[in-house]
């Protein structure tokens, strides 16, 4: 990409989208263009295909996706699988179409097998079972990353993916059901604060890892992969090291300033035991990230702060 280039960023309000647009910007690049869900919904093919025809961006992010926590993924699998298979194929078969040079599919570590070998490389994919659940939402995602991977086969088309771990930071959903576990847990534990609760009950045993990335860190790398990097398989996102929920609630905790009880409901589901990426690819590349968990959390529970309404979302 140079600096003049015509880039779409789609899901340019969600909190990767609109990092990604944070990175181009800090960058320099003057021609990043976007649209509301009102100016077009990519769920409707017609219209991405005459968008696209009209607009014809040289570069894609395609970060637009229907995401939540486990609460969210068990009660809707079929909304799940169907709006984020729509949408990705609309948009990535359209930006083939148009003779798009380069895009970039945005999709998840639930992608790999619930008990891949650790940390999960990329070559783990589809070598054993998904996570129940959220499989709906990663068979989508596999199906995005996959039909990137035909075109780049059978037309030579630039199409790359990347998986990122759990992200986190501004733009978050706070939702009290749709919401990731990060997130959960810094409006848990600010209500809890707020209201003077003795304790806090979370879901499991505490006992599974999870591994965050900063939102603004994967922009970054983004960025980086769309210049850097052009090949079938898949590049994982993270920062190669781990936490388990114990670790996180009582960090999350720490950070928002709650001094009660922290509980856990083990009639809860825990989710995969374990979900570490294997970062060497990126690191081959050149790329680290930047961003501490514990600096990351205080960033976005500034964010938090300052953003209330999200929570209501």
């Amino acid at each position: 990409m140079d600096k003049a280039s015509k880039i779409y960023v789609a899901g340019h309000r969600g909190m990767v989208g609109s990092a990604i647009v944070r990175e181009l910007e800090r960058q320099g690049y003057a021609n990043v263009i976007t649209r509301t869900h009102g100016e077009l919904d990519l769920m409707r093919q017609a219209e991405v295909e005459a968008f696209f025809a009209v607009e014809r961006p040289e570069y894609v992010f395609l970060a637009a996706a229907k995401v939540g926590g486990i609460i969210a993924n068990s009660k809707a699998p079929a909304d799940f699988m169907y709006e984020n298979m729509v949408m990705q194929m609309n948009v990535i078969h359209a930006a083939w179409q148009n003779g798009c040079r380069k895009l970039e599919f945005l999709g998840s570590s639930c992608i790999y097998p619930r008990l891949a070998p650790q940390p999960m490389r990329e070559s783990c994919l589809l070598t054993a079972a998904l996570e129940e659940t959220n499989e709906a939402y990663a068979l989508a995602k596999i199906s995005g990353l996959k039909y990137c991977s035909y075109l780049h086969r059978q037309y030579g088309a630039d199409f790359i993916s990347v998986m990122p771990t759990n992200l986190y930071g501004p733009k978050d959903n706070y939702h009290p059901e749709h919401s990731h576990v990060l997130p959960a847990l810094i409006r848990r534990f600010h209500e809890a604060k707020e209201t003077g609760a003795q304790s806090v009950t979370c879901w499991g045993d505490g006992s599974p890892l999870r591994e965050f990335l900063y939102v603004d860190d994967l922009a970054n790398l983004c960025v980086f992969l769309m210049e850097q990097y052009s090949g079938e398989e898949t590049v994982n996102a993270g920062t190669g090291r781990e936490i388990t929920i114990k670790a996180l609630a009582e960090t999350v905790a720490r950070v928002v300033g709650y001094g009660g009880e922290i509980r856990w409901d083990t009639s809860k589901p825990n989710g995969t035991p374990r979900k570490l990426l294997d970062v060497s690819k990126a690191a081959a590349l050149g790329w680290r990230y930047k961003t501490e968990l514990e600096d990351g959390i205080r960033m976005a529970y500034r964010d938090f702060l300052e953003n209330p309404m999200r929570a209501e979302r």
